[in-house]
């Protein structure tokens, strides 16, 4: 997903088709774009990648954003879940998460699954790194859950959101904080090696 220019604290935009955040509803049509489908949704491969593999799980249903979700969707976020599920299988050498955006900046819900090494030349700014690694990143399976047992998803307020994506940086996977950008994607490449070594030295046991 691309993120606009400047953060956006509105609600997700209206749907206008020749609008640039209409562009996941364009590659929901191209042939090239698309992964997976069946009579409920559309798999694609997200344009501007945040990682290694990513992956955007979106309905047919036209449904704006996680905003827009009621209970009566239940089993199409389940069905969601489980077609990312298959997704993340095909790559048992790689971490995963999947989850949806708290402020969504294009048009149509979409399921983000994106493998943990993060290493793409897309991923750029403080914003891409802490949307997905906050609390602005909200996993599948919470929602889900929240979406059972209390029948809607509780909004997050769009200052709570900015101040998400303004937290200090952070490793994923440990507690450094880096200087900026450059020196975290430097330091994650370390993670990435070891988890690599130690899932290739398992497929040996």
């Amino acid at each position: 997903m691309k993120r606009n220019r400047k953060l956006d604290t509105s609600e997700p935009a209206t749907s206008k088709r020749n609008h640039w955040t209409a562009g996941l509803l364009k590659s929901m049509e191209d042939p090239e774009c698309i992964i997976k489908k069946d009579d409920k949704i559309v798999v694609i491969k997200d344009k501007y990648p945040k990682a290694q593999f990513h992956y955007l799980v979106l309905p047919k249903e036209d449904i704006l954003s996680i905003w827009q979700v009621t209970r009566n969707h239940q089993d199409l976020l389940i069905h969601m879940h489980e077609v990312a599920h298959g997704l993340v299988e095909r790559h048992t050498s790689h971490e995963f998460i999947m989850g949806y955006h708290a402020m969504p900046s294009m048009q149509r819900l979409h399921l983000h699954v994106i493998s943990t090494d993060f290493r793409s030349p897309c991923l750029k700014t403080k914003y891409h790194w802490n949307s997905f690694t906050t609390p602005f990143f909200l996993h599948s399976s919470d929602v889900s859950r929240q979406l059972h047992e209390e029948g809607e998803i509780k909004k997050i307020s769009s200052q709570k959101c900015i101040d998400y994506l303004n937290t200090r940086l952070k490793c994923h996977k440990c507690t450094l904080q880096p200087k900026n950008m450059p020196d975290l994607k430097r330091h994650i490449l370390i993670h990435t090696d070891k988890t690599n070594k130690i899932l290739n030295v398992c497929k040996c046991i």
